[in-house]
């Protein structure tokens, strides 16, 4: 019996297998195992944090309520323009629906949620639900007249037949300031009743101002903790990172008792003949300033020292023994060299900002509150999952908008500047 010879230019493994053909196992076996070990991790993130949010975006354009308990008369309405009362199959549709929801106990939540698109329409439905059945033979839309005259005008049928589906896009226009038109179109609201558009501007407005004070204060404290001895450097980090073992709540407290009108800083400033009256540092602003970059900025130091520390000294001493002035030496060797990391943290201390909840609703006055304040707003006191989501995806599109930003400007594998 003969042997099998070996084909040209082939290796073999020990076993006589191809080489090339034994290597792409074991990788495949590699990648096999490094999948499994990290497929506990994306479980869990996928369980308690991935379904958790897509389940709180839905809510933003979820709409049930009107479809279910109104489904006659959102057909009726399918076709109607908008522009003159509806026929007598809406009034006939809307009082048998009517009907079945006063049986069923849906009226509250179907006032509730028309009521937010329309003011006054609870109390019209619950009016009407009292009068519910109609009386055999009784013409639904004199009777429905005759209870009450509002169902012979235009905005409450409107706010049944956009609310018709399941899917609305009425929570996220409302974050924005807008609501559909007669025909459909989104347009911004009238003047006093916008909110939401100053929201968003105030949060972004004062996350821009605390990031550049973490960024005017972290950068010379991280790079000086750059030039110091490790040892030194080491114990003083420490003392940069001693806040992060103290809860926000209780430093918020704190900066109260510091800055409030009867505080230690106050009181010494007065004692100092600084001042003659008492500073307004807290309940405001200011406070909210204080306080926040107190907490955020070794977001800002962390990064920049990891990203200072790489940087060889010798660049520097290198550019001066040339004749360069060591402040333009430092400006044009030192600096971009650091740009990566203090982006990154000046990322990082934005994002946190947008978000924040705890320090503006605690040491600001209602004219600090920030888009968070609302979230919690409506999920804990009015339950309006709907604007609570609405607020939060638009909060998470703004996250996600920063960051592709940030990559685009520094996700390179080397930032050129000039």
């Amino acid at each position: 019996m003969s042997e099998s010879v070996p084909m040209p230019g082939v290796l073999l493994a020990a076993d006589g297998v191809p080489l090339k053909a034994r290597l792409a196992r074991q990788r495949r076996l590699r990648q096999l195992k490094a999948v499994l070990l990290v497929l506990p991790l994306m479980l869990f993130l996928l369980l308690t944090f991935l379904l958790p949010i897509g389940a709180l975006l839905t809510r933003s354009v979820d709409n049930p309520e009107v479809a279910a308990v109104l489904p006659q008369t959102g057909r009726a309405l399918a076709t109607w323009d908008g522009r003159a009362l509806p026929g007598d199959d809406a009034f006939l549709a809307l009082a048998a629906d009517l009907a079945r929801a006063k049986e069923e106990k849906t009226v509250p939540e179907l006032a509730k949620r028309l009521n937010m698109e329309e003011p006054g329409f609870r109390s019209l439905l619950q009016k009407t639900a009292r009068k519910m059945p109609l009386e055999a033979g009784e013409a639904p839309k004199a009777a429905l007249l005759d209870i009450d005259e509002r169902w012979g005008e235009l905005p409450y049928w409107r706010a049944i037949a956009r609310n018709g589906d399941t899917v609305t896009p009425y929570y996220l226009l409302s974050s924005l300031d807008m609501q559909q038109g007669v025909d459909g179109t989104p347009q911004l609201k009238a003047g006093e009743e916008r909110a939401f558009l100053s929201i968003f501007g105030r949060t972004l407005w004062m996350s821009f101002w605390v990031t550049v004070w973490c960024l005017l204060l972290g950068y010379p404290l991280a790079y000086w903790l750059s030039q110091l001895p490790a040892r030194r450097s080491n114990l003083l980090m420490i003392l940069v990172l001693l806040p992060f073992w103290t809860s926000v709540l209780v430093r918020v407290a704190a900066w109260i008792v510091l800055l409030q009108r009867e505080g230690l800083i106050n009181s010494a400033l007065m004692s100092l003949g600084l001042t003659d009256a008492p500073l307004e540092l807290a309940f405001n602003r200011v406070g909210v300033y204080i306080a926040m970059v107190h907490i955020l900025l070794p977001f800002v130091i962390l990064p920049a020292y990891s990203v200072m520390k790489s940087i060889p000294p010798s660049y520097m001493r290198a550019a001066i023994s040339l004749g360069d002035h060591p402040f333009a030496a430092f400006w044009k060797i030192y600096f971009p060299q650091t740009v990566s990391g203090v982006a990154a943290g000046a990322l990082l201390v934005f994002i946190m900002c947008i978000g924040y909840y705890i320090t503006p609703a605690l040491l600001g006055s209602p004219e600090e509150q920030m888009v968070s304040y609302y979230v919690a707003f409506y999920t804990n006191v009015t339950i309006n999952w709907g604007m609570a989501a609405a607020l939060g995806t638009l909060l998470l599109a703004a996250t996600l908008l920063l960051y592709t930003v940030y990559q685009r400007l520094v996700g390179s594998d080397k930032l050129s500047l000039g």
